[in-house]
């Protein structure tokens, strides 16, 4: 029993380390028309979080408070991360910052980038026969 409680309090060091330092987990998605940024929130409101993008970076900042009564509950182990976060991501040039949306349910935060339009793949038509000269003079 007590190299139980010894093996707590020995971890008891990392732990803190962890849970003082966090930020949500995101995943990045691109697809040909826009840059995807998926945020897990869970306990957010939309007026928690503060989103911006300024010169070339998105930034997401938050803070998750430890609202605990002490008078009715004697916590053993605190797992879930509290405390402020800032996420910033420096954005490829080919993103426009101008019709981003962001959009939150259940706890998921999307933030969707669109790509400019002279970033966006074309197709080019291929024609048939001779090629043509184009800005070619003929000595005379």
């Amino acid at each position: 029993m007590s190299q139980l409680f010894a093996e707590g309090y020995a971890n008891r060091g990392r732990e803190d380390e962890a849970a003082a330092a966090w930020a949500p987990p995101v995943d990045i998605a691109e697809t040909a028309e826009a840059l995807i940024f998926t945020f897990e929130l869970p306990g957010f409101k939309n007026e928690d979080l503060t989103l911006r993008v300024e010169n070339g970076v998105l930034t997401l900042e938050g803070e998750r408070k430890f609202e605990a009564e002490t008078n009715e509950r004697n916590y053993r182990r605190v797992e879930r991360a509290y405390g402020k976060f800032v996420r910033g991501f420096t954005l490829p040039g080919n993103v426009g910052s101008e019709k981003i949306q962001a959009n939150m349910t259940d706890g998921v935060l999307q933030i969707v980038l669109p790509k400019k339009d002279e970033a966006k793949s074309k197709m080019i038509t291929i024609g048939s026969g001779a090629p043509k000269q184009i800005g070619v003079r003929k000595a005379a």
